[in-house]
Formats: structure tokens, C-alpha cells, sequence
């Protein structure tokens, strides 16, 4: 018998998306990580100011994302399944409605961020900075919320190499405009943590612009009115079925980073500057997971709608047992040399203690999150996605949010009492979805009609 999943070369075609997702994730994420290290050299109270909005900017991002995760499985089953003009209302349903998502939300942002900030139970000392960051790139996250639908067309279809070269441009422009804006080069005033905020909003602005002009000529040169006329309602239903529990289960995740962010706070600055530096010294570990896991659901998507259930699940354990192996060494290894690099961005004896602390037990939550991220994407990509949106809720709220405040506060074990609990959050629901993908339940989800 011809094993269903070598004989088509597979593993081939994962090694060759799983790079150019590698590399456009990790510059993603980069333009935190730069703008934390470069105003590391500013002052530890514009990271730990900057990394609360931080945590409220995920949340928007979040609700991006509950069309662009639809439009990633609902692309790449059509793709698989040859129905090209599906795909095409799709992408089109997509950027429109995250359009219109973006435009409230970023007038939400800029209008509401004072009361936000507030609710957060930001610290005095922090709240300007704060709000001026918050301001500027909350204005214009909708720039986030039209690049969002783009690129996930984008990958569906396997081009991953576009949103790829497009991040490496915003990049290098968000490092120059930190530089310039945040330390006043070449004339220009030394506006700290509000230029790394327009650094940003630039360069997300101008990632939107390019991906517009790939779209057109590389994937979908124009949008028929004959495709929309009328209104393909089935593809908006089909992106919301999907996409609204996606996106809820990781919303869930964010809002309790939100209450642990207060809970953090309680215990002081230097509590918070920690979380800042660690959550962006593991980016790296993050990115692995994600590139894998987004490869290999674009893979199980296509075999998905080619109604190949068995390759399906063949992938879905391949890409599980790369991604724990490596994201538990690269754990470890940053477990050994996280306290140097912390001694290069601050000189506070307190964070660094701390910050050594956080990254051993580290260790141990990168395997089940390593599966957390492998198993919700490779669900969605099936169609099954109110199961990890279920566990999601009840497993984060009771063991995450319950325990980081148990340990962290109650019986005063402090940040790395808390990073215990986001441990066992991790691990937990990364064992109970091993055993949903080996049941095998998800097959029965079959193809987005």
C-alpha cells in the first residue's frame, strides 16, 4: 500500500513553506522586540508602559483575526478542492470586512484609551507615556486589520514568499524610524516612546500599501462584481462559522494576559518591566511554533477539501513532533543564556534575578504551548474549531487566571508563581488536544460547505 502521506511529497512541501512563514512570523513580532530593546536604552518604565498597551493591541489584533483565520482555512480547502471563484469571494468578503473592523476599532483605541489604561490600573508614573503610544498606534491599527486579510489569501495559496519579503522591508523602515524618532537623529526631535509609536504606525501603513500591489499581481488580479452581485453571504457565514470561535478561543487567551498584565502590576514595576523583557526574549521560541503549525494547516487544509483524511492526520502528528522537539531545546537553550541578555538591556539586579527565574520555568510551558499552538491550528484547519475554543475558556480562566493569582499574589510566590500556573495552563490543554487529534473526531467536521 502507498503510504498516503510520503507519497506526495509532503514533508517537501512543509519544509518549503515552514521557512518564508519562519521568517515573516519572527519580523512580525520583531517590531515589538525592536521597539522593547530600543527603548530599553530610554528607560525601563517606557517598556513596562509600552508593554501594557502592548497587551491591549493584541487584543484588537485578536479580533482581526476572526476573518483572517476563516479566510486561511477557507482558502486553502477551496484551493484544494479547484474551486478558484470561491476563493476569490472570500478574499474579497475578507478585506472588506476587516476593513470595516479595523476603522472601529482603531477609533475605539484612540477614543477609548484613557478609560482602557485606567481599567488596566496603570500606574501613575507610567500613564503618559502610555496613553501617547496608545493614541498613535491605535489610530491606525486598521493599516493591521487589511494586511491581516491579505496575507492569510496570500498564504492559503502557498505564496508565502510575499508576506515574507514585505515584513523584511517594514523591518528595516521600523528600525530606522525607532532610531531616528525615539533617540532625535539626523534633526529630528528625541520623541522616546511616542516615535517608536509612529515608527510603527509608518511602517504598518506602508506593509498594507505593498501587499495591495502583490494581491493584484501576483494572486488575484481583480474581484469580478459579477462574484459579489449578489452578496456571496454563504463565504461571510463560512468566515464567521470558522472564524468567530478561532479567533475566540485566542481572544480568551489574550483577555486573561490582560487580567494577569493587572495582576502584575500589583506587584510593582519591576514585575512588569520583567514580563516585558521575558515575553520578547522568547519570541523566538514562539515563532518556531507558529511557522510550523501555519505550514502544516495550510498543508491539512488542502488535503482537507482533497478529502484526504488519513494524510491529514499524518501531517498533523509530523508537524507535532518537530515543533515540541525544537521549542524545548531552544527553551532551554535561552533558559542558559537568558540572564546575559538580560544584563545587556538593563542593569537592574531585580529584573535580572527575576527574569533567570521565569526563564527556566519557561522550559517546561513551551512544550504545551508548542502543542496549544500546533493543535488550533491544525483543527481549524479540519473545521473543528469550537473544541479548542471551549477548553480554551475554561482551561485559561481557571488554571491561568485562578493560579496567577493564587500563587502570584494570594500566597505571594510573586512573577514566577504566576509563570508556574501559565505552565500548567499550557501543559494541560496541550495533553487534552493530543488525545482529540488521535480520536480522529475532527474528521467528522469534513469540508466548509
Amino acid at each position: 500500500m502507498i503510504h498516503p502521506f510520503k507519497s506526495q511529497g509532503m514533508k517537501a512541501q512543509l519544509g518549503k513553506l515552514v521557512g518564508p512563514i519562519f521568517i515573516e512570523t519572527a519580523l512580525v513580532l520583531m517590531l515589538g522586540v525592536v521597539d522593547t530593546i530600543m527603548l530599553s536604552q530610554h528607560s525601563d518604565e517606557a517598556v513596562a508602559a509600552v508593554g501594557v498597551v502592548n497587551q491591549l493591541i493584541h487584543l484588537a489584533v485578536l479580533v482581526f483575526q476572526v476573518i483572517s483565520f476563516g479566510t486561511t482555512v477557507l482558502c486553502s480547502q477551496y484551493l484544494g478542492a479547484k474551486l478558484k471563484e470561491r476563493m476569490v469571494q472570500t478574499t474579497g468578503v475578507a478585506i472588506l470586512l476587516n476593513t470595516i473592523t479595523g476603522l472601529l476599532m482603531s477609533a475605539a483605541l484612540y477614543f477609548g484609551s484613557s478609560t482602557l489604561l485606567h481599567l488596566m490600573g496603570l500606574r501613575p508614573e507610567l500613564y503618559a507615556e502610555a496613553l501617547n503610544y496608545m493614541h498613535i498606534v491605535g489610530a491606525f491599527m486598521f493599516f493591521q486589520a487589511i494586511s491581516l486579510a491579505i496575507s492569510a489569501s496570500l498564504r492559503a495559496a502557498d505564496k508565502v514568499m510575499y508576506p515574507m519579503m514585505v515584513t523584511v522591508v517594514v523591518n528595516i523602515l521600523n528600525i530606522i524610524g525607532n532610531y531616528v524618532l525615539i533617540f532625535g537623529k539626523f534633526g529630528a526631535p528625541a520623541l522616546g516612546v511616542e516615535g517608536a509609536a509612529i515608527s510603527t504606525s509608518i511602517a504598518r501603513g506602508v506593509s498594507m500599501l505593498i501587499l495591495f500591489i502583490i494581491l493584484f499581481k501576483k494572486h488575484i488580479p481583480s474581484f469580478p462584481m459579477k462574484l459579489f452581485r449578489p452578496f456571496p453571504w454563504i463565504e461571510l457565514k463560512n468566515l464567521l462559522k470558522i472564524g468567530l470561535p478561532s479567533a475566540g478561543e485566542e481572544i480568551s487567551y489574550s483577555s486573561t494576559q490582560v487580567v494577569i498584565t493587572y495582576f502584575i502590576n500589583m506587584l510593582g514595576n519591576e514585575a512588569l518591566a520583567t514580563r516585558t523583557y521575558c515575553w520578547n526574549m522568547l519570541f523566538f521560541v514562539l515563532v518556531f511554533s507558529i511557522s510550523i503549525a501555519q505550514a502544516g494547516s495550510i498543508l491539512i487544509g488542502h488535503l482537507v477539501g482533497q478529502r484526504r483524511v488519513q494524510a491529514a492526520y499524518l501531517m498533523g502528528r509530523f508537524t507535532h513532533n518537530i515543533s515540541i522537539s525544537i521549542s524545548f531545546f531552544l527553551a532551554l537553550f535561552m533558559a542558559i543564556i537568558g540572564g546575559e541578555v538580560l544584563n545587556m538591556l538593563t542593569d537592574n539586579p531585580e529584573i535580572i534575578e527575576l527574569g533567570k527565574g521565569v526563564f527556566w520555568i519557561n522550559v517546561f510551558l513551551e512544550v504545551g504551548r508548542a502543542t496549544n499552538i500546533w493543535a488550533t491550528q491544525s483543527l481549524r484547519a479540519t473545521g473543528d474549531v469550537n473544541f479548542p475554543f471551549y477548553v480554551g475558556i475554561v482551561v485559561q480562566w481557571i488554571v491561568s487566571v485562578g493560579g496567577s493569582y493564587l500563587l502570584g499574589v494570594h500566597w505571594g510566590f510573586g512573577l514566577l508563581g504566576m509563570w508556574a500556573s501559565f505552565a500548567l495552563d499550557e501543559d494541560i490543554r496541550g495533553a487534552i488536544f493530543v488525545f482529540r487529534w488521535k480520536s480522529k473526531k475532527w474528521a467528522t467536521k469534513g469540508f466548509v460547505k
